[in-house]
């Protein structure tokens, strides 16, 4: 295993009924505000439970945090937050409004533009933040990443900020969420754990387990999550499942690679496509055009998620990338660029801005634009 230093200091706060401990866990003491997305809250219950916990406090809301947050409206947050002077953020949404928060948080300390520090890559000093988690994909809860698009320039890149200092998950804030929206975020979570777990064999045995066990989860109970969204004990495997993809547990020591995740990022910046959408066709393309470099564990893949066992090294790595492409369509998603429209022009823009923008996809595993283009040209 490589160096590595493990720190996560998000308290997970868990179960049915867990927003009311609210007042508990943010300090009497703080200017509050409460972010938002488009208003799903206020009919699955959850702004209520939230605004009912915090009473009497000081609290200021801000709305319309998009998927795909963008800084064009985080200008306008951080605007708002510094002239109410709030010295705590609670985000009340998915992954968007997370990620979008944590911009948010640097940006009240910060005397430029906010898109400076995305641009940048990492954070200075930031606000504290917390969330109540409303959509299970991203694992923002429990990690300091985030994705920030500009919509001036179709730009789409992350950024390091800080830990949330708590996370309530209340599975039943899943219930509401649309059969789509569901099968985006179980595979974000599947593609999460490939990216950490897909790379070179013999490095961790407990972190290959540690995968391959949410790995095996998520395949157990998508047909479940999609067909019955209102089971507490499905919704609540789904929720954990998701946190635990990107929280850094499965990564300690071992090497990753973004590269889907980054060429998926720039499908959503072009197309506007759900990240989750993307990343179930891009990750076929990355498999089929990267095996060579990927093949020990391919072959462990196969052999330990899909049952793949017999046949030559060639004929059970074909297989395993069929059965990870079967795995995607039976959540309803598209595998191909084909099938959403995208074709040669998109494909040749990323290979551009691929070169020309390198050092961005740092995490991309070294993927350059003649490799993405590959990729790309393997899920047409």
């Amino acid at each position: 295993m490589n160096n590595f230093i493990y720190h996560n200091p998000t308290e997970l706060v868990f179960g049915k009924g867990q927003i009311a401990r609210l007042a508990k866990l943010i300090p009497a003491d703080k200017r509050i505000m409460i972010t938002f997305g488009g208003g799903s809250v206020k009919r699955n219950g959850v702004y209520e439970q939230v605004i009912r916990a915090l009473e009497g406090r000081e609290v200021v809301e801000f709305w319309g945090i998009e998927a795909n947050p963008s800084v064009e409206t985080l200008r306008r947050a951080i605007a708002l937050g510094k002239e109410r002077r709030v010295d705590f953020l609670l985000a009340v949404g998915g992954g968007s409004v997370i990620d979008g928060t944590k911009l948010i948080a640097a940006g009240l300390l910060y005397e430029g533009d906010a898109w400076e520090i995305v641009l940048k890559g990492k954070a200075g000093k930031t606000v504290p933040l917390a969330t109540v988690l409303t959509m299970s994909a991203t694992g923002s809860e429990m990690n300091n990443g985030a994705v920030i698009s500009r919509y001036e320039t179709k730009e789409k890149y992350a950024f390091y900020g800080d830990y949330p200092v708590f996370s309530i998950l209340d599975p039943e804030t899943l219930y509401s969420l649309p059969v789509r929206q569901i099968a985006c975020g179980l595979s974000d979570t599947f593609v999460h754990v490939l990216e950490q777990y897909m790379t070179t064999s013999g490095q961790s045995r407990l972190m290959d387990r540690w995968a391959e066990g949410i790995l095996h989860t998520v395949i157990e109970i998508a047909p479940r999550a999609l067909a019955e969204p209102r089971d507490y004990a499905v919704m609540s495997e789904y929720m954990l499942a998701a946190t635990l993809a990107l929280n850094d547990m499965i990564r300690m020591g071992v090497t990753q690679d973004w590269a889907t995740h980054m060429i998926g990022h720039e499908l959503t910046a072009l197309h506007g496509l759900t990240h989750g959408a993307t990343l179930a066709i891009v990750v076929n393309g990355t498999l089929r055009v990267l095996r060579e470099q990927k093949r020990g564990k391919l072959l462990q893949y196969g052999e330990r998620i899909w049952g793949v066992t017999e046949g030559t090294e060639e004929e059970r790595i074909d297989r395993t990338i069929e059965a990870t492409e079967r795995f995607f369509r039976s959540l309803g998603l598209s595998t191909r660029l084909s099938e959403e429209g995208i074709g040669a022009e998109t494909i040749a823009e990323i290979e551009r801005r691929f070169d020309a923008l390198g050092a961005k996809y740092g995490e991309a595993g070294n993927v350059d634009g003649a490799t993405a283009r590959r990729i790309l040209e393997a899920c047409l």
